[in-house]
Formats: structure tokens, C-alpha cells, sequence
């Protein structure tokens, strides 16, 4: 066995606790390791998708034991995309934090940060249901710590509510494992592939309630409606690194949905059939609107970066409700394009915010600021990659989805809500850029001195690092939309080896190719 498929699992592991009883009084010291662990990571990934390259599923067996009696991690094309998306994006929004000081703003937060990478990371890796909800609670555990880092009275009521919905969710969880395994008597992912498709259909209605609970806790992890309120109030309240991060978050939920309806509870299984796209598909298109019309109804910054991504995963959402190979390609690629979208706003919304000095977020005329060129055209540079205009990547993953799901009995419908969503979000970004960036109170545009006082001025200067972070992101989209040909290719072959699970199964339950 190749022992390199856990170490995304292991190294944070291993570092996090290291950290915060070795290092936690030492900040350079803390730093540094953090940044040698997350650089190692980002290696250690990069290694691991080109194993995955070929195709081939490689697993891991725990302790050497076989499947489905063990505990197995699997690497295929789908899981190496995800941890390398999460390595990369740790790496930005880690060197924003040191680089605007949010590290310092509590003692625990390099270990707290690694504890997310193993939780994200295990999630992405584990080819068992139970250790996906152990994950989702390392996640849970972790991202609320982070979540309230440095503290204040708002984050902390943010942050009760998100624990509460995630405990909720981790609720249902549980009885759907126990359901499936008092219906099938495995939670290996593999086994349940083979075993849910040898239940009759008239014995398979515990297996329904199951697969429907399942989907309620992943449409809690991954914001989609009716269960989507949490999220605003969080990305929000969240430190700008944190809400960077957590921009995979609601990817881990998109992931499992994938991941489950496609190699246990896939459409073709007689015991659920459509069951699953019938109940996501219109989730999803009102998850789209709701995010659309709160960035523009919103009066602050923030909040509509928090609703754009609300929006962004309903988009995404349809392209995996389809349940397509064509249209699930491009919702990876959408998947990548958002996440790195959503970072870069975040990011960039804490550097406008301590530019603009009192008039923090809100969407209102304000004196004019230093370096407020630079930060309004980053600004136009994101807005246009989460609206999905040309020239980022995200245009071409609307277009791959609107293409994807052509052919589909709800096309009309589903090219309404993304067309319209994109054209809502649009006018809210326009909006908010106009008013951040090209408005002046009435005192300063009738030539009156607005100056501020010395205690409302701003910073004499930005980190130079803390804009590379948001340069980075947006580099992102650039390289993703210049290499779109073969990414979608890739994305592709991913997708496709998810709708024709048998190599999955074959590697993890008999005599695979072994990592």
C-alpha cells in the first residue's frame, strides 16, 4: 500500500496538537509550522493527483484489514481534485491571515486551522459513511473554533447558530447510518454500492427514509434550501481568512451528494430511482434565487458575498441534480471555479473594509480611500468570476452547465434560473461596486473637506502579501478558464468513472489496484 494516501489525513493530525501545546506562546514558531505543514500538504496532494491521474482507484486499508470489515481510504480522480482544491486554498488564506495579523487575534488558531485541513481532507479520502460523519465532526468542531476566533458578541451568536444546525444535522446523520446499516449491514461505501442494489423494491422503503435523511444532512453541509439561513449570518460574522476557507465547506456537501447518489444510490437502483434529482433539482433552483436576490437586497459587503455563494451553490447544485456525466463535469469544473470565486471576495472585502475606515461594509457613499483603484479593480475582477462573466472561468462553467443539462425535462426551467440568477447577481455587484468605489458623500462631491480625523484614517498601507492572496485567487480563475480544455477532459473522466462505479468497487471489495 502506497502510505502516502493518508498522510493528507495524518499530517494535520499530527501537527495540529503540536501546535497548540508545543507552540501556541510562540507565534513565529506556530507559524512557521502551520506553513511548512500546509506547504507539505499542497506537495503531498499535488503527488497524489498524479497518481490518480491514470484512473486508477488506489485504496488504503487501516491496519491492513479488508473491506468492508476495516477501515479503508480510497484515492481516486474525484478525491485527489478535492484535497488538492483544499490544500491550495489553505495555502492562500493561511498566508492572508499571517499576513494581516488574524492569526494573532486568539491562541489556537493555526492548530484549530490544521484540525480543519485533516477533517476536510478525511472527508474528501474516506471510503466508509461512518468515518464521513466522524470527519464532519472533526469539521464541526474545528470550523467552529475558527469561526469565532477573536470573539465579539455577533460571532458568537453567528456561531451558536451554526453549531445548532450542524448538530442537527449530525442528528439525522446518525439515523441514517443506523438505518442503512439495519437495512444492509455494511456502511462500507463499496458494499453498500453492491448491496443496495440487491434489495427488492418492496422491501427497500427503510432504504428510501435513509437515502432522504442522508440528503437532508448534506443539503445542511452544502446551504441548500430550506436549510440554507445558517450560512449568511456566518460567512459574515467569520474572520476574512476563516469565511476564505470555508468556502470548501459547503463543497464537502456537494461532494457527498455526488459521491452517494451516484455510486450507492444511483438513479439507475430500483429502490430509489429518481427520488433523489426529484427532491434536489427544485432545492436547487430556489437555493439559486434566494441567493441571487439577497446580494441584491443586501446593504452590506459581506453579506452579499455570503448570499453570492449561496447563489453560486445553487448553480452548482443543478448541474449534480441532473445526474449526468455531462452535467456533472461541468459542475466540478463550476465546483473549482466558485470556491476559488468566493475566497477571493472574502478576502478582498477585508482589505476594502480596513480601507474605508468607518464606513466599514456598508453599501454607501463614503470619503474617498487610498489604493481605492487597486481594490476596485480586484473588486471588478471578482464580481465578474461569481456573476460568471467572460473572461474567468466562471462564464464557461455556466455555459458547460447550461449544456449539461440540455436534453434534461426541466431545461427551460433550469436555464431560467441560472440566466436569471447570473443576470440578479450582475446588477447587485454592479451595484455595490458603484457605491463602494464611485460615490461620495454629498459634503465631498459639493467640495467640502471631508478628511478624516486622525483617529477614522485608515491604515497608511495594505500588506503586499494580503493582496497577493486575492491576486492568487483570481490567478485562479485565469488558469482555469485558459486551460478549460483540458480540466473539462479531466473533470470528464472523473465523472464518468462515478457513473460506472464497478472499478471503485472491484479496487475497494476484491483485488484492485492497490495504492
Amino acid at each position: 500500500m502506497n502510505h502516502w494516501i493518508i498522510a493528507p489525513v495524518v499530517l494535520p493530525a499530527l501537527m495540529a496538537p503540536l501546535i497548540a501545546f508545543v507552540m501556541r506562546h510562540d507565534a513565529l514558531l506556530a507559524r512557521s509550522a502551520s506553513f511548512a505543514a500546509t506547504v507539505s500538504l499542497v506537495a503531498i496532494c499535488t503527488g497524489l493527483m498524479v497518481i490518480a491521474g491514470d484512473g486508477a482507484v488506489h485504496v488504503y486499508k487501516l491496519g491492513d484489514w479488508p473491506a468492508p470489515f476495516g477501515i479503508v481510504l480510497v484515492l481516486d480522480r474525484l478525491s485527489a481534485v478535492m484535497i488538492l482544491l483544499t490544500s491550495v486554498l489553505a495555502l492562500i488564506t493561511l498566508t492572508y491571515a499571517v499576513a494581516s495579523g488574524w492569526d494573532q487575534h486568539g491562541r489556537h488558531f493555526h492548530a484549530l486551522f490544521q484540525f480543519q485541513l485533516m477533517g476536510i481532507c478525511g472527508a474528501f479520502l474516506t471510503g466508509d459513511a461512518f468515518n464521513l460523519f466522524v470527519f464532519f465532526e472533526v469539521l464541526l468542531i474545528a470550523s467552529y473554533g475558527l469561526m469565532i476566533h477573536s470573539g465579539g458578541r455577533k460571532r458568537l451568536g453567528a456561531g451558536l447558530q451554526y453549531v445548532i444546525m450542524n448538530l442537527a444535522g449530525s442528528t439525522l446523520f446518525l439515523f441514517a447510518l443506523g438505518t442503512i446499516y439495519a437495512t444492509t449491514g455494511t456502511l462500507n461505501i463499496a458494499d453498500l454500492a453492491v448491496k443496495v442494489r440487491e434489495i427488492p423494491l418492496e422491501e427497500a422503503a427503510l432504504l428510501r427514509v435513509a437515502a432522504i435523511l442522508l440528503l437532508m444532512v448534506f443539503a445542511v453541509k452544502a446551504a441548500i434550501f430550506p436549510v440554507q439561513f445558517w450560512l449568511p449570518g456566518t460567512y459574515t460574522h467569520a474572520p476574512a481568512p476563516v469565511a476564505a476557507l470555508f468556502a470548501i465547506m459547503t463543497k464537502v456537501g456537494a461532494y457527498a451528494i455526488l459521491r452517494f447518489y451516484t455510486v450507492i444510490f444511483a438513479p439507475d437502483v430500483a429502490a430509489v430511482g429518481s427520488l433523489i434529482s426529484d427532491w434536489l433539482l427544485p432545492a436547487a433552483i430556489v437555493t439559486a434565487f434566494i441567493g441571487a436576490l439577497g446580494v441584491l437586497g443586501t446593504r452590506r459587503l459581506t453579506p452579499l458575498i455570503a448570499y453570492s455563494v449561496v447563489a453560486s451553490m445553487g448553480t452548482l447544485m443543478i448541474g449534480i441534480a441532473a445526474f449526468s456525466p455531462a452535467a456533472a463535469s461541468a459542475a466540478l469544473y463550476y465546483l473549482v471555479h466558485s470556491t476559488f470565486a468566493a475566497a477571493a471576495l472574502f478576502l478582498l472585502a477585508d482589505l476594502i473594509v480596513l480601507r474605508r475606515g468607518p464606513a466599514r461594509d456598508a453599501l454607501a457613499p463614503a470619503p474617498a480611500f487610498p489604493q481605492s483603484g487597486l481594490l476596485a479593480a480586484l473588486f471588478f475582477a471578482g464580481a465578474i468570476g461569481m456573476a460568471g462573466m467572460p473572461p474567468l472561468s466562471g462564464f464557461l462553467g455556466k455555459l458547460l452547465i447550461l449544456d449539461g443539462v440540455a436534453g434534461h425535462p426541466w431545461q427551460a426551467g433550469l436555464w431560467f434560473t441560472i440566466l436569471a440568477s447570473s443576470l440578479l447577481l450582475i446588477v447587485g455587484f454592479a451595484r455595490a461596486g458603484s457605491l463602494l468605489f464611485w460615490s461620495r458623500p454629498d459634503a465631498e462631491a459639493e467640495g467640502e473637506d471631508t478628511a478624516p480625523t486622525e483617529d477614522d484614517a485608515p491604515p497608511p498601507s495594505l500588506p503586499a502579501w494580503s493582496i497577493a492572496s486575492v491576486v492568487i485567487c483570481l490567478a485562479m480563475m485565469a488558469l482555469l478558464s485558459g486551460f478549460a480544455g483540458p480540466a473539462s477532459r479531466f473533470l470528464e473522466a472523473t465523472t464518468g468513472d462515478l457513473f460506472d462505479p464497478s472499478a471503485y468497487i472491484s479496487a475497494v471489495l476484491e483485488t484492485g489496484p492497490e495504492g
